[in-house]
């Protein structure tokens, strides 16, 4: 069992930047792929991010490649997503989640994930 705690949310003027934590408790974290997921007010929500569990694999959905950078400390338990040149589309609810099967490198559909934190918002104004 892992649980999940995103932080880091806040308000930001387009073209800022802002990094979101997801601090996991629970044992074996080091071995959980995760990723980062948003939900736009009205939208369905979205994969945005996501890593392997060793961190050596990366991958983005093509709106926020070389804009985010996704990355994780197991000793720490804390995977990161720094948000750079922020948009005013980027507003939404995000979500870290997490899963053990790592079978599937690279996972980007929500029920491929397990568990999930409660959300952080983050809003960028024009």
């Amino acid at each position: 069992q892992v649980q999940l705690v995103e932080s880091g949310g806040g308000l930001v003027q387009a073209g800022g930047s802002l990094r979101l934590s997801c601090a996991a408790s629970g044992h074996r974290f080091s071995s959980y792929d995760v990723g980062w997921f948003r939900q736009a007010p009205g939208k369905e929500r979205e994969f945005v991010a996501g890593i392997s569990w060793s961190g050596s694999r990366t991958y983005y959905t093509d709106s926020v490649k070389g804009r985010f950078t996704i990355s994780r400390d197991n000793g720490k338990n804390t995977v990161y997503l720094q948000m750079n040149s922020l948009k005013p589309e980027d507003t939404a609810v995000y979500y870290c989640a997490a899963d053990g099967d790592t079978g599937n490198p690279y996972k980007t559909g929500e029920s491929q994930f397990a568990y999930w934190g409660q959300g952080t918002q983050v809003t960028v104004s024009s």
